[in-house]
């Protein structure tokens, strides 16, 4: 479990940033075509690529499925209060939501809700029964509210790398 804020900041320069650039565009990439984009050998783009998934830096990679075309056609963001703020509590919560593939993300806020989750779902039927079947009867849960997008306007786990200074 990553918790945001807690992982030490690494240096990258700008042959990295070159590397993780082109990789956020196309994970496929070979390190010969990698080492062109970078204008290193292949050999140096290997041993950086590995360096930084050693590091953690690149975390994996994978599939970019499309939900609409495998039938998943609500996305929702459900914000949930828990009964109380216990660490048992709490950790009850988390091992719930680790259960549940519907669940996408699920990020600890400040403000009024504990929790916000974002669930992708065949249809509202889905969400109905994750809302009122799974979430609501835990025991960890005092109160449960959702959203259901209509649109989405931007879709992106990019990281804005122009911002970081080569070090």
């Amino acid at each position: 479990m990553h918790e945001m804020g807690k992982r030490r900041m690494i240096s990258v320069d700008a042959f990295d940033l070159k590397i993780l650039t082109a990789l956020q565009d196309d994970g496929r990439l070979t390190n010969q075509e990698l080492a062109e984009v970078a204008g290193l050998s292949a050999s140096q783009c290997s041993r950086r690529r590995m360096r930084l998934e050693e590091e953690k830096v690149i975390a994996g990679y994978h599939a970019d499925l499309s939900s609409e075309a495998l039938g998943f056609g609500v996305i929702a963001f459900i914000q949930v209060g828990l009964a109380t703020h216990s660490p048992d509590n709490s950790k009850r919560f988390r091992a719930l939501v680790n259960r549940i593939d519907e669940i996408q993300e699920a990020y600890s806020l400040t403000g009024d809700a504990d929790y916000v989750l974002k669930a992708v779902l065949r249809d509202l039927k889905g969400l109905s029964n994750l809302v009122n079947d799974v979430l609501m009867p835990h025991q960890s849960v005092a109160h449960v509210r959702s959203s259901i997008v209509l649109d989405r306007l931007k879709e992106s786990s990019k990281l804005p790398l122009k911002e970081i200074k080569p070090g």
